[in-house]
């Protein structure tokens, strides 16, 4: 959920406008943003949004704040064309300047920023730092990247380009933490080729089904040339997959990719002759290999036949992965990941790489970011060790200064995360997320009062099951006491029924469930609704 903000002279830059996916801690959310108030009080100083690459942590959030915002974008062209997308689809397109950089070390001049694309390889199509120029310094920000000698899409910067760079002199390196603890190199795209050659061609007579992440071009430029090798034909299973072989052509990308079968002809070929490519791979419950695994899709997997996963598992997925992995073992499905074969590789840089990079560029000031606090505190670490001057570990919302004078942390501003709800975009931590939380945890009781009756009570998720009965009768006892209890004006005053009745209705389901429930009373006639 990558949002960076440069600030000189007065003057802010945006650096990537990503989003996330809801977990468990949010029900019934999709997606969540940072929150940009900082900024969002400051548009008149903001000058506009560089796009590193494509992946939605970083592009994800642009359709939901870019017009709000009312700056310009700047993009390499694959990325352009995504996001041009995303814009169409928000009926934004034509109200969001978007720039294309077309050439590789583009450069664009923009206030007291200058600021150059720098290729590195990446698990996407057009992965770039930014060298960024300003009257204080010079700003490395990496992006993610890694090193690879065999990328097979695009062209890397190379170290002697790198090195030159540095020569000319590196202020701060704002550099990718993500795979700090790993000891190796992130390993070659190239490398990988001959692994799902040989794996595919291992399960000959069988249908053979890869999944990966859809925005990895190079994967499935490698995926297409296995399946020619083989002598398999390729199906596409998911939306994102073919959105992103779209894009990718157009832009002078998988020129040579195979051309896809539909699902019935995939069906009835012979099993040895068909290689599909699915999404899902993290588990996502209504993508391809979801619904395959479930046998809810045109595409048919039976006993014997073969998934590889040629992604990592992102932590926080493993249940989800898990669920996917059971349902297709249960039907005698062979499944192959990165730890039984060399068929996948990171996009990050292992530790190697970030010592390569620190060499090359000799930055005064390293700035970690990406990954968790753990994986930034260990580049830091990493950083001190490889002789860096001064390693500062941020977090959400500190000021960092970096020049002029002694780089450190200045101040803390508010921050925090906005959800997606429904069409509506709302603080992650405000009342109807919270409330749905609590619901979803404890329950909700809902009591209505009517004058000279017995309360009417709804307990909706407690586990009263054969109880409820008893249990309404009960609360209704204790709800009509509590009210008697009031005396003089409290017995008048709407308010303090209210609260007498929820907390009676309240204590009783503790007794009675063990719960502590969302009590909702309602007081037709009398007063308005009233919820705590």
């Amino acid at each position: 959920m990558n949002v960076n903000l440069y600030g000189c002279d007065g003057k802010w830059l945006m650096v990537d406008l990503g989003m996330t996916f809801s977990g468990n801690e949010y029900p019934g959310v999709d997606l969540v943003f940072a929150d940009l108030d900082f900024i969002e009080e400051r548009t008149r100083d903001l000058l506009g949004i560089v796009l590193t690459h494509a992946h939605e942590d970083h592009i994800g959030a642009v359709p939901y704040f870019a017009g709000e915002l009312g700056v310009p974008l700047y993009a390499t062209p694959f990325t352009a064309d995504l996001v041009a997308r995303k814009l169409d689809e928000a009926g934004l397109l034509g109200k969001v300047k978007l720039n294309i950089i077309e050439e590789d070390h583009g450069q664009l001049d923009i206030g007291p920023f200058s600021v150059t694309y720098i290729p590195l390889a990446h698990s996407i199509a057009e992965g770039n730092a930014l060298l960024i120029d300003t009257p204080y310094g010079r700003v490395f920000h990496t992006g993610d990247w890694k090193l690879d000698e065999d990328p097979i899409i695009g062209e890397p910067t190379t170290e002697e380009e790198l090195r030159a760079i540095g020569a000319e002199g590196v202020h701060t390196l704002v550099c990718d933490s993500t795979n700090v603890f790993n000891p190796n190199p992130s390993g070659s795209e190239g490398g990988v080729h001959q692994a799902l050659m040989e794996e595919v061609a291992r399960h000959s007579g069988k249908r053979v089904l890869v999944t990966t992440f859809a925005s990895n071009v190079a994967r499935l430029q490698t995926l297409g040339e296995v399946a020619r090798e083989t002598g398999r034909q390729v199906c596409v299973a998911g939306r994102s997959l073919d959105r992103i072989i779209e894009v990718a052509q157009d832009n002078g990308y998988l020129e040579d990719f195979p051309e896809t079968v539909d699902f019935d002809t995939a069906m009835s070929l012979p099993r040895g002759e068909i290689l599909i490519l699915a999404t899902g791979g993290q588990g996502e419950p209504r993508a391809a290999l979801s619904r395959i695994a479930d046998s809810n899709h045109p595409i048919e997997l039976t006993g014997g036949d073969v998934v590889l996963f040629s992604s990592r598992q992102i932590p926080g997925n493993e249940i989800a992965i898990g669920k996917i992995q059971n349902m297709l073992a249960a039907r005698g499905i062979t499944m192959v990941t990165d730890r039984q074969a060399g068929i996948h590789v990171s996009g990050h840089p292992g530790r190697p790489e970030l010592e390569a990079l620190y060499e090359w560029l000799q930055p005064e000031v390293l700035v970690p970011v990406h990954g968790e606090i753990r994986h930034m505190r260990e580049q830091a670490k990493v950083g001190k060790e490889s002789g860096i001057p001064h390693n500062i570990v941020q977090s959400n919302g500190d000021i960092v200064r970096l020049a002029p004078g002694e780089p450190g942390r200045l101040a803390q501003v508010r921050h925090g995360r906005l959800v997606l709800d429904g069409d509506i975009i709302t603080p992650a931590d405000g009342e109807a997320v919270t409330m749905r939380r609590r619901i979803a945890a404890e329950g909700v009781i809902v009591v209505v009062l009517y004058r000279g009756e017995a309360p009417a009570i709804e307990a909706i998720g407690l586990p009263l099951d054969e109880d409820l009965p008893e249990f309404v009768e009960e609360a209704q006892e204790d709800i009509l006491k509590a009210i008697g209890k009031l005396k003089g004006k409290n017995a008048q005053d709407p308010a303090d029924v209210h609260e007498a009745a929820r907390l009676a209705a309240r204590r009783a389901a503790r007794r009675w469930a063990g719960k502590s429930p969302q009590v909702r009373v309602i007081m037709p006639g009398r007063i308005k609704e009233g919820r705590r």
